[in-house]
């Protein structure tokens, strides 16, 4: 399953990294979050709730930042597996100063099995686009307000 997205943020690239990679930022906005516990330096253990459809469960997986090109880019690789089935991906997150805005990038591939996956292809797309959305719009209400 392939996704991408943009995002415009109303703050400078190193501002917008910081957050981005802020365990406390991350823990509020990962829809579903209901642990997120650094293991390791950029790796955390995460619990989420989530479903699809009519199919919920709850997930325990690992979250690893890696390849950081500090502050313009890094691979988010997520895993993780519950009641409902398992979810693996992994995301190549850029960031480009716009003026005084920074645009973020995402592009992401994930695999999806067991009962979550009967849902079906179309419908899961449409959920993961709606959670990633939900995820940058929450991190792009963290900017602080410019004076």
């Amino acid at each position: 399953m392939k996704l991408q997205g943009q995002y415009s943020f109303p703050a400078d690239r190193e501002q917008v990294w910081k957050l981005m990679l802020d365990p406390e930022s991350l823990k509020q906005c990962v829809p579903g979050c209901e642990s997120l516990e650094a293991t390791d330096t950029d790796q955390y253990q995460v619990t989420l709730k989530v479903g699809v459809a009519a199919i919920r469960g709850t997930y325990k997986g690992k979250i690893a930042i890696v390849d950081k090109v500090e502050p313009s880019s890094y691979r988010l690789r997520v895993e993780g597996s519950g009641g409902p089935g398992f979810v693996r991906g992994e995301a190549s997150i850029n960031l480009e100063e716009d003026g005084g805005e920074t645009k973020v990038s995402v592009d992401a591939d994930g695999n999806v099995g067991g009962t979550v996956a009967g849902v079906g292809q179309r419908m899961l797309g449409g959920v993961a686009k709606m959670l990633m959305d939900q995820f940058f719009n929450c991190l792009k209400s963290r900017v602080p307000a410019r004076a």
